[in-house]
């Protein structure tokens, strides 16, 4: 094949969307807008204020803030070399380091702690499954400045409203508490010992772990390993005076906000920063990836990234996961639907027409006006503009009429209730009738 049919072969190639980054079309953007809005009340109710920060950081964030030897930074970044200046760079991941860089950075905590929040995309390469892909969804709540468990658990109950206001059910919540540096280093060793002793049960992945990062050994998927893993030594048993204490009274405020949980002693989440409280909240619905949120507590990410020393906690969920379980359980979504569709029988009568429209959106009335795919053709029929009214899941159609028109009014027909005889609306009074359009009226 020679260059140029080659060439003229790739560019007449139909582009699709990179693997594991997916489109989000109108239909379904009405179900994200609609979590959104719930994630922005619930926030607004508990002052927690929102951050936005870049997408694109400098790559030494992330291997100082999760640690160099977890799964994300060894496997899962997308990492380049700007090719302007040589700068290292990595999209995202995840949000808090970068959450906690923008703080240390901005000096937000001189005035005292911080109750934040965020929305947003984050990018990690594996392989594309239900509900987790390459490019993902992100909510996350983080409060920083505050030792105190009850923020431990206040963010926890911040989650557990957020499920209730959406109507998601069976929905589990396990804790545990990842102590303080010291205790971790002495469990550590521990299961360093433990693990040396039964080396030749680990698998490949376990056997690099052990020396790098043995705490990661416990979240193996395993099968063969489990009995081994199960009889590990527990980092709970590890834990001092002062760690039993902050997360009994974490466990109090939560049984006295009749929320359930259960301990779970391997759960150690895959980020390095994680102190004291951690938490995930898992279903049984969505497969392998059962965890739709999960976070704890930070006290020492931001001396890492450069910061002064600031105690910290957060949780982050997946939207796509969340939309996902709400499918499953057949939770009621609203569908994205204009309050109007307007049928215009004559092209020469759009000008007044669309002003009139304008003046119902001034007013809070969301209203689709017909137009055809080829101008030539006029309007076309009324009865193809009442079959695309009725598509478009329109409360009412407003028939704009050359006889309507002579009189100065508008046909207003109710499209989900025949038994609605049509009226008729001046048009110069349209402030007076439009709230009657609304489909919150």
């Amino acid at each position: 094949m020679s260059k140029e049919k080659k060439d003229r072969q790739i560019k007449s190639e139909k582009l699709v969307a990179v693997k594991g980054m997916n489109d989000i079309l109108p239909q379904d953007s009405a179900r994200w807008e609609w979590l959104e809005e719930k994630v922005r009340n619930l926030m607004a109710r508990y002052a927690y204020r929102n951050i936005r920060t870049p997408i694109v950081e400098s790559t030494a964030l992330f291997i100082r803030g999760l640690g160099q030897v977890t799964d994300i930074v060894e496997k899962e970044m997308y990492s380049f070399e700007d090719r302007l200046n040589g700068e290292q760079l990595t999209l995202r991941p995840e949000a808090t380091a970068g959450v906690v860089r923008a703080v240390a950075e901005h000096s937000m905590l001189y005035e005292g702690g911080k109750r934040l929040y965020y929305t947003g995309p984050m990018f990690r390469h594996e392989r594309p499954q239900r509900g987790r892909y390459r490019q993902f969804h992100q909510i996350g709540a983080e409060a920083l400045g505050f030792s105190g468990p009850e923020i431990d658990a206040e963010l926890i109950l911040l989650a557990d409203n957020l499920w209730r206001s959406l109507g998601i059910k069976n929905v589990r919540l396990e804790i545990n508490s990842l102590g303080e540096p010291e205790e971790r280093k002495a469990h550590r060793d521990a299961l360093v010992l433990y693990f040396e002793k039964n080396i030749d049960i680990l698998d490949d992945e376990a056997r690099k772990r052990l020396y790098s990062n043995p705490l990661r050994i416990l979240d193996t998927k395993n099968l063969s390993m489990q009995a081994l893993v199960n009889s590990a030594p527990r980092l709970i048993d590890f834990l001092g005076n002062n760690s039993k204490l902050h997360f009994l009274k974490v466990q109090k405020i939560l049984d006295a906000n009749g929320v359930a949980w259960v301990v779970n002693p391997r759960l150690v989440r895959g980020m390095d920063y994680y102190n004291l409280t951690v938490f995930e909240f898992i279903t049984d619905q969505l497969g392998s990836q059962g965890t739709i949120c999960g976070g704890g507590r930070y006290d020492y990410l931001m001396e890492q990234v450069g910061g002064k020393s600031a105690p910290a906690v957060g949780w982050a969920l997946g939207i796509e996961r969340v939309l996902e379980l709400l499918k499953e359980q057949d939770s009621p979504v609203p569908v994205l639907a204009p309050d109007a569709y307007a049928v215009v029988s004559v092209a020469d009568d759009l000008p007044r027409v669309m002003l009139i429209l304008r003046q119902l959106r001034d007013q809070g009335v969301n209203v689709q006006m017909h137009s055809p795919g080829n101008s030539f053709d006029g309007m076309g029929s009324i009865k193809a503009q009442f079959k695309k009214a009725d598509a478009s899941g329109a409360a009412y159609a407003l028939i704009f009429g050359s006889d309507e028109l002579l009189r100065q009014c508008v046909g207003v027909k109710f499209l989900r209730d025949s038994s609605m005889a049509q009226i008729d609306r001046a048009l110069d009074s349209v402030t007076e009738w439009a709230a009657t359009l609304k489909s919150n009226y």
